[in-house]
């Protein structure tokens, strides 16, 4: 019989055999310093990006209204994330309604603060978040990603190893700590996509979950549903969009996050199983939602959406749940859902979403699908923004 020690001893060593496999891949996939950097971008994704037609942006450089750009030794030009900012920054200055080209906060918005969660693993929360949040970088918002799952595996998506990083500190467990917290300033990272900054997850996170508990009974303040939304004060006039990654659980780090979200978007993969977790996930989230709100929390959203996530069209049993779902929930489930697509998962097994890579790299008809059904996702999420914002 295998003693309790012996297990231990393995598991130890399966965790620290692990880690170094994971750090050897992360040094193979982005060699030789093991950085991520963002690609370039073709003349028609860069002209999608900025939401003009590819003509319109080869007379922008034939008029000398914007500065020139790499290109091939075919003379294909190629665009970084920085020229497609400072494209956006021309446009927007000779554009007869402010706002066109540069559509995030004016003065007098708020912040907005969108949580993904559910607390059923595998819903698809890491892979909606950090699409979404690609997404409105590259449409020209000032993105922060806030990692408060203890896996963290948005933080390692930004190409960090929280692992090895961020072991004793420098998560946003530090900035919302009961005991001498830093500036949520002190732990926000940048990050190779130009337009987000990423403050990290890691295993520290869980100390907040443990702590919690004697934090309330010593009535220490801010109380826990409130941390967040105080340390991110420091911070928010620097963004546009904050984006939540919330761990698979209703614990206080999840509350937490809520009690600071304007938005919130509840992934679901439709079937029955998914659906009947996300009922009891949606009561138990009432319940405590109401005891935290008696307690004086403010649970006011400018919206909450169901996100389909992994959807196949041509799969009957899903289409049926997806339409008892639309009849229950009408207009709160989005109109397009995020299609499952071997692209999407190809990609993942080089820590990078759709928006890093490159079309050549798949079937073209597979990379067109999954961009087009993230693309119309998106489009849903920044039309809930703009809307909150009044317009």
């Amino acid at each position: 019989m295998t003693s309790l020690l012996n297990i231990n001893t393995r598991i130890r060593e399966n965790a620290e055999d692990l880690a170094a496999a994971l750090d050897a891949h992360m040094h193979k996939v982005f060699s030789p310093d093991a950085q991520k950097e963002l690609r370039l971008f073709s003349a028609s994704e860069a002209a999608e990006h900025l939401g003009i037609s590819t003509s319109f942006l080869r007379k922008l450089h034939f008029d000398g209204k914007v500065l020139d750009v790499e290109s091939t030794s075919g003379g294909r030009r190629l665009y970084s994330a920085h020229d497609i900012q400072a494209i956006r920054g021309v446009l927007e200055e000779s554009a007869k309604v402010p706002g066109t080209y540069q559509r995030g906060r004016k003065p007098g918005d708020k912040v907005q603060v969108l949580s993904f969660l559910n607390f059923k693993g595998g819903s698809g929360k890491t892979t909606s978040a950090v699409h979404t949040a690609h997404r409105l970088a590259l449409k020209g918002y000032r993105v922060l990603c806030v990692d408060i799952d203890p896996q963290a595996s948005l933080t390692t998506l930004f190409g960090y190893r929280p692992e090895i990083d961020f072991i004793e500190s420098g998560t946003i467990y530090d900035a919302i700590r009961y005991d001498d917290p830093l500036p949520f300033s002190a732990i926000v990272q940048k990050t190779f996509f130009t337009g987000i900054d990423l403050a990290p997850g890691g295993l520290l996170l869980q100390e907040f979950e443990h702590e919690t508990p004697q934090a309330l009974r010593s009535n220490i303040q801010p109380p826990f549903y409130a941390r967040m939304a105080a340390a991110l004060q420091e911070v928010e006039a620097n963004y546009d969009v904050i984006i939540f990654d919330c761990p698979p659980q209703l614990g206080y780090l999840t509350m937490a996050a809520l009690c600071a979200s304007t938005g919130v978007f509840i992934t679901i993969v439709p079937n029955m199983l998914d659906v009947a977790s996300m009922s009891q996930f949606l009561q138990m989230s009432a319940d405590l939602l109401d005891v935290v709100s008696n307690a004086g929390a403010n649970m006011e959203f400018d919206f909450l959406r169901f996100l389909i996530n992994r959807y196949e069209p041509n799969d009957g049993p899903q289409q049926q749940v997806v339409a008892f779902l639309r009849q229950l929930f009408g207009d709160e489930v989005m109109v397009a859902p995020m299609l499952k697509s071997t692209a999407i998962s190809d990609a993942g097994l080089t820590q990078q979403t759709i928006y890093e890579v490159e079309r050549g790299q798949f079937h073209r008809a597979t990379y067109d699908r999954a961009m087009d059904s993230l693309n119309q996702v998106n489009e849903e999420v920044e039309t809930l923004l703009q809307q909150a914002w009044g317009r």
